[in-house]
This record gives C-alpha cells, structure tokens and sequence, in this order.
C-alpha cells in the first residue's frame, strides 16, 4: 500500500476512534443524568430543604439503641406526595402534614414485625402526638378491613389514627423512589415534608432512644 493509502486509512481510523468516544461520552451522560451521577439533586440538600441537612447531622449521634437502624439523610430530599385514605375513607395525602414533623409508618396485618411493632407505635403517639408531630401509620391491607380493626382494638391500639391505603399504591411510590424495600417500612418526615431518615424493619418506637432523637427532630434552631 503506498503512503497515501497509509494515511487514509490511519486518518479513518482515527475517525472511527473519535466518534467511539463520542458515542461512549454521550451514554455516560446519559446514566448521569438518570441516576445524579456527580448530579446536584444526589449529592446536595434540596433547595427545597433548607436547614434539613443540619438537622438529620444533629440527629446522627442519637440513632443508638433501640433506634440504631434508622439511617439519616445526608442530603434530605422532598418527599413524594403519597396518597391514601383517611379512617372516614376521604382522601388524604402526606403534604397534608406541612408544618409537622411525621413519623410515616407502613404496615399490614400479615406483616408479624409490622404486628408486634404497632403497640409502640401507639404508645409513642400517646406519648408525643400534637400539633407539632404525628405518627402516620398507613395500613396497605387490600382486602378484610374487618380483620384490621379487630387486631387494633384487641391489641389496644387507639391512639393512632386508622389510616390505610388498599390499592398498596404509597408503598409502590416509595419503593420507585428506593425508600421501601418491604415492610414495616418507617420514614422520618420533618416540617417542610424532607426526609430526615429511614428504618427498613421494626422498632421500638416507644423507647427513651427513640424519644430523645424525635424531639432533637422537631426542636426549632435558637433565636426562630
């Protein structure tokens, strides 16, 4: 092959290289913007969540004991508008909650760790419920509504309100936002609806370590 045989075909490949790379370049780009790879959403406090990141930092050294299972937000993100349905049966919807702190709990009556973590969950309400904060247990039971309000009443459960969700839709809004892998799953919720934290499994939600962390949660940052 003469010489301008040679460059020809080194220029050539030299082009098929480039538009590989390019090809390449443009794919990560693509996955990036997908998944926040070096994105800010991932990586940053959510403009709509400011002052969030400085509480769940605050609140790091108190997930111990009873409550060491509660992974906090390095970077707290707004959570979904999840609907489900009030006791009457109107709808109702997490940012309904603005303004409280919330501890939403999802649960269902075949779920045994959801069963024996329920009377907590009760007496926290008991303990703590207000203005300022809510235990929001969503049952996701699709059928025999009957059978809820007997394992309620018969466990003595009645200070939580009995709200559910049977299309089990809130669970699937939290699980394509990779905030549920199953049940009992809890998310800590602070007054702008930005996740503070989550806790895959039960609890012992009436615990003095549980308490403590809730109320470092709602406590309003001096000089507010």
């Amino acid at each position: 092959m003469n010489e301008d045989g040679n460059a020809g075909q080194g220029k050539q490949q030299r082009r098929t290289l480039w538009i590989g790379l390019a090809v390449v370049a443009g794919a990560f780009a693509g996955v990036a913007a997908i998944y926040g790879i070096g994105g800010v959403a991932r990586n940053q406090e959510s403009a709509a969540c400011p002052g969030s990141a400085a509480v769940s930092a605050r609140l790091d050294p108190l997930a111990k004991g009873e409550i060491a299972a509660l992974s906090l937000s390095a970077a707290p993100q707004p959570m979904p508008a999840l609907a489900f349905l009030k006791p009457d049966g109107s709808p109702a919807n997490l940012t309904d909650f603005r303004g409280r702190t919330v501890l939403l709990n999802l649960w269902a009556t075949w779920c045994v760790p959801c069963r024996k973590e329920m009377p907590a969950l009760n007496d926290l309400e008991k303990a703590m419920g207000s203005k300022d904060f809510e235990v929001v247990a969503v049952n996701i039971d699709q059928r025999n509504p009957e059978r809820i309000a007997a394992f309620l009443d018969e466990n003595g459960v009645d200070r939580l309100k009995r709200y559910a969700d049977p299309t089990t839709g809130i669970l699937q809004g939290l699980k394509n936002e990779g905030l549920a892998l199953g049940l009992p799953t809890t998310i800590l919720v602070d007054a702008k609806g930005c996740r503070l934290g989550k806790l895959d499994g039960a609890a012992e939600w009436a615990s003095e370590d549980a308490k403590a962390l809730l109320r470092a949660a709602m406590a309003k940052p001096a000089g507010v």
